[in-house]
């Protein structure tokens, strides 16, 4: 062993694994593209309470994703310990709305593609997915489904309701029913024909009715 074996480290052997332009270069890109897919989500999103530390995440996946499959296809020994030591990790937060899976695939996919060398298959691909995201998710439905919470004194004030309704709505039917002395309660589905709603104002002060409530429905809440 000679003086230089002494200092000789393979540690510092394999900085010069991946270049430093190679690295600039996919960690702006991870950067641009991040901020994409950011901006995609922010405009894309419908839920109830938006959360900027998501979108931000967004960005910060995708460039770490890039960091992590740079290093590993600079070393095959370092991908076999990558392998086993993210095997370990768990998420544990609770996604709300399905359309965040594919934000966080997409965030992923983006760096591992980038850091594969693949430059224009991360662009292309993340503004296609990008113009499809927006033009499916942006895209409102023609006829809005409401619920309708109708309180009846009897029988024949809820049959008249029920009538008055079918007259209006594009499509009603009855998903829920409560009956006891002194009134019923229905549950209704309707579909409008348009977005006129003075009918619930009208059938509001038709004979033997309480009250009514109508509340839009997407699927996941009401409000």
């Amino acid at each position: 062993m000679n003086f230089s074996d002494i200092f000789k480290s393979s540690f510092l052997e394999n900085i010069s694994g991946v270049s430093i332009l190679d690295m600039v270069i996919a960690l702006i890109l991870a950067f641009g593209i991040g901020i994409f897919i950011f901006l995609v989500y922010k405009k894309t999103y419908n839920g109830v309470m938006y959360s900027s530390s998501f979108g931000v995440t967004l960005v910060a996946l995708t460039m770490i994703t890039t960091i992590v499959i740079l290093a590993v296809t600079s070393n095959v020994v370092l991908s076999l310990g990558m392998v086993g030591a993210l095997s370990i990790v768990r998420f544990r937060t609770a996604i709300k709305d399905p359309l965040d899976i594919a934000f966080l695939f997409w965030a992923i996919a983006v760096g591992v593609v980038l850091a594969s060398g693949m430059i224009p298959l991360a662009i292309i691909g993340s503004v296609i997915v990008g113009l499809i995201l927006l033009v499916f998710v942006n895209r409102k439905s023609r006829s809005n489904p409401y619920i309708v919470v109708l309180q009846c004194e009897n029988h024949e004030s809820e049959k008249a309701a029920k009538e008055y309704l079918e007259k209006m709505a594009l499509r009603c039917s009855v998903k829920s029913k409560t009956a006891q002395k002194g009134g019923i309660e229905l549950n209704m589905e309707i579909r409008l024909k348009d977005d006129n709603t003075d009918f619930i104002n009208i059938l509001s002060e038709m004979n033997g009715v309480k009250s009514v409530v109508m509340l839009s429905y997407n699927g996941d809440y009401t409000g």
